[in-house]
């Protein structure tokens, strides 16, 4: 049986399966219980089972029966691996190889030592690895099988790249044969050694190429695991040749791909290396919240790759964040792991990490020692990538350190002798878009020595990289990439924008400008438009502008409601802000209202007194440069920008002032749909909370009812019988009995009255603590428990309505100083949930409020009910605004979402949720005094 077979081969084989019946259906469901391992295993294993429940009525020798058997132990030993329980995985498939060796099967052999090779692998035993793949390859040889032996071959080729290229290439390079890279289950190892031998040359186009066979032939034949892996790498090689849209496409082509299979450590990988495309494109939060996920998936696999590429991405981060001590801390831990492994891209990665960190943390010698060796480490890999980095690093730390000059130093420092040595490096790599920061580095430092003539040309090359960047080829692969592989969901919000602005852009016309002018723009464009806030997007403009224009003005006008004025929003003159002016849209001399009404683009070359409309508090400019801001056919605004120098925009100038203008109005045009969205939810909530408000105000008008009204009947009650005596009295005389009674009844009336009174005053006290602390959210000390009965004394209306019971449980000894009215919302959005998502229509729920003090200074609150708890694939949304079961039956989707962001924010705790068929448990964990000025939190926690 071979390893891996064709989509064809299975077609057939499942069209089969069905007219057969009994022992008849064993010799298909063994083929497909195999291949089908990667395909679909849970599918696999029911396979597996049906067909080990044949084997006894199957015809079959000794021999042939226990083949079958251990072919079955592979499949669950597989399935085992692929979930993350190692141990158990390699003991099923050492018991399967055990029993094929006693039957000299060799195929079977082999197959059990390529697994246990994989589980060591990811056990981080890569020695071990290498010893289960050499017996792989002789059993295989024993077999006379070619393709076992190529597959064994391929990866023990792969793994050597990773230790020592130049010895890889030497022993591998002329391994494969043209006949075993079209064998479509080889092919994809053999192009997977390809293709890591290429990324360790620093041949990063032909890598992805080689990633790219890859990944088809392992689709093809269904190997899940190894098609990951392939997306995965060819993302990385676009990351390091700059591309990174077209990366993030592979990343998440390859996520697509291993969610639905559940194994840790696929998912594990591709979080960790999307998070990583995510930090170069500056999504800092979400990068956050990948890796976290991804290094506690793969917790259990701690000795693999992908947790050490987990622990580097941790240590980028934290550099990005400018958390040194943090990004230390991560470095150091890859150091333990790549040595453990003896791959040396880890082993430079973690020392040049630790040199950057170090050097933050005002340690230089360590950084340079540090840095010295990830530098030697890289060289003698011929890891050209590395290399560069490394000796960035270490001009970085000449540049921020005082330190001696390097043994035949050639330039006027080291901070220059270093970053020239990255700059000739780079050169050498395939495919790689030298990085426009490394020749604006070179600018910085050549202009602060004064050299003005080496640091023009610096940045005219920084330039000329930021062109190379968006290059054609780039934009070529990644609609290849989009074509080939569906990912336009991906590509569809980022490519929209860019469009949308470069129509814009083509409205002016102007083909006689550059192809390099327009993708420096694009690259603009792009940061621009990434922004969700107005004052961010000024900014931006505002830097771009002085960049790339000679600018001693620049102004933004935006539309007045019903567009009669337009009013100076953003203003910048000689380096000072300009305050808001503004302008009616009929005013016959000001341009940037005739910009506006015409629609039209207006610019002034060299002014008069009269041909510029001078705003108060501004100086007269002599050429200015007015364009409207346009999205669609809306009009938000207008743009300017003016210089003291007559016709000082060209045509040059111009195109880029209109393209910043589109990229701008599209920019502010999204601030504004974000901020109506904002202030829409804002209003949702402060609605939840009034509604929340008049529930309350609602039930306490029902429970004053019954003591009021009661009372009132036994007032009229005794005013009757004290009317009866009066008579009485005033009649044929009064009865020392009639009064004996009358004074009796009168006693017990009034301890009725009393009563009765007595309950309504303190409903209406805690009523009027409970809605006074909601309502001002004022800071006070307060008891826990009494507290927590005023608020459930509010709402036991609704409870007792719908047939259910709450008790508390918590000592009065336990005091805060804290948000009483804020906690009492919390603890009655857990019990409105409870009413209306836990428990059925029919029938009575429970419900429990407790609280206890664990340790000093904290207090632990616990609500829980016994409904039907929480269904599995809710519980990652359920504190998310707006998200309900419940849409149009009573749930707003923000009850929760308040109460999470209270006791995180507000009262500086936390929040976690457990939930069973048995019902759902809340726990609060909060500090007995309230933080000063806490900042929301971004964690969820969940159990």
């Amino acid at each position: 049986m071979d390893m891996f077979a064709l989509d064809d081969a299975l077609a057939e084989w499942e069209a089969a399966l069905p007219s057969l019946r009994g022992a008849a259906r064993l010799p298909l469901l063994l083929p497909l219980a195999w291949h089908l391992r990667q395909r679909d295993t849970g599918r696999a294993l029911q396979m597996a089972d049906e067909a080990e429940a044949l084997l006894p009525a199957a015809a079959l020798s000794p021999d042939e029966t226990g083949v079958i058997a251990a072919r079955l132990h592979l499949v669950r030993a597989e399935a085992s691996w692929l979930s993350g329980q190692l141990q158990a995985a390699d003991a099923l498939a050492l018991q399967a190889g055990e029993r094929c060796a006693a039957l000299h099967h060799h195929p079977g052999r082999a197959d059990a030592h390529w697994l246990r090779a994989w589980i060591a692998i990811d056990s981080g035993d890569h020695a071990r690895a290498e010893q289960e793949l050499e017996q792989m390859a002789a059993a295989a040889r024993d077999a006379g099988d070619r393709r076992r032996c190529a597959i064994a071959d391929a990866v023990n080729a792969r793994w050597a790249v990773l230790r020592d290229l130049s010895s890889a290439q030497q022993r591998w390079a002329q391994r494969f044969t043209a006949e075993e890279e079209e064998l479509p289950g080889v092919a994809s190892w053999i192009y997977d050694y390809y293709g890591l031998a290429a990324s360790q040359a620093s041949d990063f186009g032909a890598a992805a190429g080689h990633y790219l066979h890859c990944y088809e032939a392992a689709l093809e034949t269904g190997q899940m695991r190894m098609a990951i892996t392939a997306a995965i790498n060819i993302g990385l090689d676009f990351t390091t040749l700059n591309d990174h849209h077209a990366a993030l496409e592979w990343m998440e082509t390859a996520l697509d791909l291993a969610r639905p299979t559940g194994w840790p450590r696929s998912i594990g990988a591709c979080l960790t290396h999307t998070a990583d495309t995510m930090r170069r494109l500056g999504r800092l939060d979400a990068t956050a919240e990948l890796l976290r996920e991804a290094v506690r998936i793969l917790a259990p696999l701690s000795g693999a790759r992908s947790y050490a590429t987990a622990l580097q991405y941790l240590g980028d981060l934290s550099l990005d964040q400018g958390e040194y001590p943090a990004a230390l801390d991560a470095f150091r831990k890859l150091e333990a792991r790549g040595d453990a492994l003896g791959h040396a891209d880890f082993q430079s990665i973690a020392r040049r990490g630790q040199a950057h960190a170090l050097c933050f943390l005002d340690r230089p010698q360590e950084a340079m020692a540090a840095a010295g060796r990830a530098a030697e480490l890289a060289q003698a890999q011929a890891d050209r990538y590395n290399h560069v980095a490394a000796l960035r690093v270490i001009s970085l730390i000449h540049l921020r350190h005082q330190l001696p000059a390097p043994a035949g130093m050639t330039e006027p420092n080291a901070t220059l002798h270093f970053l020239h040595q990255a700059l000739a490096a780079a050169g050498h790599i395939n495919g790689y878009t030298l990085p426009a920061d490394l020749h604006d580095a070179l600018a910085r430092e050549y202009a602060h020595i004064g050299d003005y003539r080496k640091a023009y040309e610096a940045a005219q090359e920084a330039a000329s990289a930021r062109e190379k960047t968006h290059s054609q080829d780039a934009t070529n692969r990644a609609i290849a990439m989009q074509v080939q592989h569906q990912t336009e969901n991906t590509r569809a919000e980022g490519f929209h924008h860019r469009e949308l602005a470069a129509s814009e852009a083509r409205r002016i016309d102007l083909l006689q400008q550059t192809q390099a002018t327009l993708e420096r723009l694009s690259a603009i464009g792009q940061e621009i438009t990434t922004h969700l806030d107005a004052g961010a997007v000024f900014q931006a403009l505002d830097r771009h502008v002085q960049a790339l224009l000679p600018a001693n003005s620049l102004a933004i006008y935006m539309c007045d409601p019903g567009c009669d004025t337009i009013s100076r929003v953003f203003g910048i003159e000689n380096g000072q802000p300009l305050a808001s002016n503004t302008i009616e849209i009929d005013n016959p001399r000001a341009n940037a209202a005739r910009s506006l009404r015409e629609r039209t683009e207006i610019y002034v070359a060299d002014a008069g007194p009269d041909d510029i409309f001078l705003a108060p508090g501004t100086q007269l400019m002599a050429s200015a440069l007015y364009v409207p801001l346009l999205v669609g056919e809306r009009i938000l605004g207008v743009m300017t920008v003016q210089s003291t120098r007559a016709n000082a925009y060209g045509e040059r100038e111009r195109l880029i002032f209109r393209t910043l203008c589109a990229y701008g109005a599209i920019a502010l045009d999204n601030a504004e749909a974000y901020r109506q969205l904002k202030d829409a939810q804002t209003q949702l909530v402060s609605q939840e909370k009034l509604a929340a408000l008049g529930a309350l105000m609602a039930g306490v008008a029902h429970e004053l009812n019954t003591p009021i009204g009661n009372s009132l009947l036994i007032a009229s009650t005794l005013l009757q019988k004290t009317e009866e005596l009066e008579q009485q009295m005033n009649g044929s005389g009064l009865k020392r009995s009639s009064l004996a009674t009358y004074l009796e009844d009168a006693r017990k009336a009034h301890e009725l009255v009393m009563r009765g009174l007595t309950s309504a005053a303190n409903l209406v006290n805690s009523f009027k603590q409970v809605a006074v602390d909601r309502t001002t959210e004022q800071r006070r000390e307060f008891n826990l428990w009494q507290v927590s009965q005023e608020v459930i004394a509010t709402m036991m209306n609704r409870i007792r309505a719908a047939n259910h019971r709450i008790e508390l449980e918590m000592p009065d000894t336990i005091v805060l100083d804290s948000y009483p009215g804020p906690y009492g919302q919390v603890i009655a959005n857990f019990i409105n949930n409870a009413l209306l998502h836990a428990f059925a229509r029919e029938g009575s729920g429970s419900m429990w409020l407790r609280a206890h003090a664990p340790v000093d200074g904290r207090v632990q609150v616990t609500f829980r009910d016994n409904g039907s708890g929480i269904a599995p694939e809710h519980m990652s949304r359920i504190f998310d605004p707006f998200f309900t079961t419940k849409l149009g039956q009573g749930g707003s989707g923000l009850g929760l979402s308040i109460s999470y962001n209270i006791v995180t924010s507000l009262m500086g705790g936390l929040i976690t949720v457990h939930s069973s068929r048995e019902g759902t448990t809340f726990t609060l964990d909060l500090p007995l005094t309230a933080p000063e000025n806490k900042l929301p939190s971004t964690t969820h926690i969940y159990h």
